[in-house]
């Protein structure tokens, strides 16, 4: 499997298990076929930590069910099927525990690491296309990158549930490098809780600003609220089929919901097929209001599954 596993941490970039110097490996790493996919986790995880890393968790290549989230992403997303032009996966760790403060200037420190990377494989693979996926706190770490870098630098970024706040988020896509890039926000007001936490222990950029889960309005970007039954619908045209959601609150449904991390690498692999403008053309502008979800009647918050479970 194609697979390049590096940390960002105080002494710069390091190769995840090995002594080897990380410039020369990803330099290297940048050749060949196919496209080039940043995997970014979110909080909580340390790939200096073992019982918490994300390279076993959830950018390993067996499952582990022992905790909530630990879905592992890389196979879901086209890797590891043997074809020649199935790309570069990059596993990006980051020290990602402590409290948010903390977890926020690391997450920025590794948006600076993360720039220097994708500079270096740019400049050697000057063709191939650099996509970026993330979750959770993942999205300041690309987010600082952008700021870092040119235009055509990267061309589609996903964010999961992302922990940036809205004004953040699009002063970064407006900078050079984000103005090329395309975003895809996917939210759920299943985050509400997580989002409404997030909003308390940091601080704006400007006073009333919220989360990015509440959604963000740019030309180049399209909010994906996946507890909508109408966005549901709407992503089957491009080879969306995604289960319906069984939760009132979860963090992790941007990669735990059935057959959501296959969209993602359809939308990565296939851009054609997944065109941003169309899909601008059929999903709901902006996201519902927060906490629609978490206090809808009963009857309602249970259609969902149980229509599934019926139509299964």
């Amino acid at each position: 499997m194609p697979i390049l596993r590096l940390n960002a941490g105080p002494d710069g970039l390091a190769l995840h298990g090995s002594p080897a110097a990380a410039v020369p490996v990803i330099r290297g790493a940048a050749d060949g076929a196919g496209p080039v996919i940043v995997l970014i986790h979110g909080f909580k995880y340390d790939p200096a930590d073992t019982t918490c890393s994300p390279h076993t968790l959830i950018f390993g290549t067996a499952p582990h069910h022992h905790k909530p989230g630990n879905v592992q992403w890389l196979r879901h997303l086209g890797f590891g099927t043997g074809d020649a032009d199935e790309g570069l996966a990059i596993a990006f760790g980051w020290r990602a525990r402590g409290n948010l403060w903390r977890a926020e200037r690391s997450a920025r420190a590794a948006g600076r690491h993360l720039a220097n990377v994708i500079t270096l494989i740019r400049h050697r693979a000057p063709d191939r296309p650099i996509h970026v996926i993330s979750h959770s706190m993942g999205s300041e770490v690309i987010f600082e990158a952008l700021n870092a870098l040119p235009p055509h630098a990267i061309q589609r970024i996903i964010t999961l549930s992302g922990a940036t706040y809205a004004s953040r988020a699009m002063s970064a896509m407006q900078s050079g490098a984000g103005q090329t890039a395309e975003l895809f926000n996917v939210t759920s007001r299943e985050n509400d809780v997580f989002d409404f936490m997030y909003e308390r222990l940091t601080a704006p950029p400007l006073r009333g600003d919220r989360a990015m889960g509440n959604g963000v309005d740019l030309p180049n970007a399209v909010n994906i609220q996946l507890d909508c039954p109408r966005t549901l619908a709407a992503l089957t045209r491009f080879g969306g089929h995604i289960a319906a959601p069984c939760r009132r609150m979860c963090h992790w449904s941007g990669y735990t919901r059935p057959g959501v991390l296959r969209f993602y690498g359809q939308a990565l692999r296939h851009p054609e097929c997944v065109r941003l403008e169309d899909m601008r053309q059929v999903l709901p502008g902006l996201p519902a209001p927060r906490w629609s979800r978490m206090f809808a009647r009963p009857s309602f918050a249970l259609a969902l599954p149980m229509a599934q479970k019926t139509a299964s």
